[in-house]
């Protein structure tokens, strides 16, 4: 039975002044009409039906996954009462899915990124389930073919064998790699077995947790602890141990020491949407190469990202610069300090 699970936990604090705390960019419409959470949502639709779909978040952002996602059930919403990285909120919401749909085998996937081949996505996803489904133990993720040296993103270098599955070809991770300087992913990019780590996978829910046991007994312990009680007693039990796990990210903690672990080669117009840079790649542009979204006027002006909120923002003889205006902060800048806005939100806060 196959299921989705949504991580809609992250800060998105790359996309400030937009994205806050109070609301971050999974929350917010950065590439068109729809919000980036909706768009992860409405591309399953035609393979995993909205009540096999689940949401992990954070509590306080409860009302803005039911305000954006009307027809999810309750019930898929599951909260942690604080972050502590992926690899306890992907065990919890595993013992969660499992009570449900004891068969279970979930596709773990972000809320933010931008898939532009939909019907691609949706057989690749198929073709893992179809794999997992014969091969239990295994944890199928999904590794992107570069198309640049790009430092941003870790790696997986995928083995030269592979079985078919749907047309798809399904191999072996040799390993996982972090984030390269730009003299190794020029290396990768050339090596031609190296894949953009998206940060999606699909294995049974009963090997999250047998993994989860065997790597992070405390975690499994705890949340298992947490998860058998009374229903009328979960929350509160959530709320008082949940702060026992241990903060860890699920690569750390399970993918690089899983033995039965694959991957798809895979080609659907994938994006994480972890920078303004990814708006200006896939927003459209005026005649001077501007982006303009809200009430925008440029006067001789070329190549800037302008962000507006409800003011008309006039922008006149200026180029290659960047502005965000939100309810509280209008933010400017060069666009090559795109890359600096993390640093630039924690000084001002």
């Amino acid at each position: 039975m196959l299921c989705a699970l949504i991580m809609a936990g992250g800060k998105g604090e790359r996309f400030w002044p937009l994205s806050t705390d109070e609301k971050p960019k999974q929350f917010l419409k950065l590439l068109g009409e729809e919000t980036m959470i909706q768009m992860t949502v409405n591309r399953l639709k035609e393979l995993i039906p909205i009540e096999r779909v689940f949401v992990v978040t954070g509590e306080r952002y409860i009302d803005l996954v039911k305000e954006q996602l009307p027809g999810l059930p309750t019930r898929n919403i599951i909260a942690e009462p604080m972050g502590k990285n992926t690899a306890p909120c992907i065990a919890l919401s595993a013992f969660i899915i499992k009570k449900y749909y004891k068969d279970a085998t979930i596709a773990v996937l972000p809320s933010d990124h931008l898939i532009r081949n939909e019907n691609e996505f949706r057989n690749v996803i198929a073709a893992a389930n179809l794999f997992v489904e014969e091969n239990e133990e295994a944890i199928v993720t999904l590794g992107m073919k570069p198309d640049r040296a790009e430092t941003g993103y870790g790696y997986i270098k995928a083995h030269t064998s592979s079985s078919i599955v749907n047309g798809l070809k399904i191999k072996n991770v040799d390993m996982f790699v972090e984030k390269p300087n730009m003299e190794k992913a020029e290396e990768y990019l050339k090596d031609g077995d190296f894949l953009w780590n998206g940060g999606m996978f699909v294995w049974k829910a009963e090997n999250v947790l047998r993994l989860t046991k065997k790597h992070l007994k405390n975690t499994y312990d705890v949340l298992k602890d947490i998860t058998d009680t009374k229903d009328e007693e979960y929350e509160k039990e959530l709320k008082a141990k949940y702060n026992l796990v241990d903060s860890v990210s699920i690569d750390y903690a399970i993918m690089e020491k899983a033995k039965n672990i694959y991957v798809v080669p895979s080609e659907f117009g994938w994006d994480d949407v972890g920078t303004w840079y990814s708006v200006e790649r896939y927003r459209d542009k005026d005649e001077n190469n501007n982006v303009c979204v809200g009430n925008i006027i440029n006067i001789n002006s070329k190549n800037n990202i302008i962000v507006g909120n409800n003011k008309p923002v006039i922008i006149s003889g200026l180029d290659d610069i960047f502005v965000v205006e939100s309810d509280d902060v209008i933010l400017i800048g060069k666009k090559d300090d795109i890359k600096d806005i993390k640093d630039i939100k924690n000084n001002f806060v």
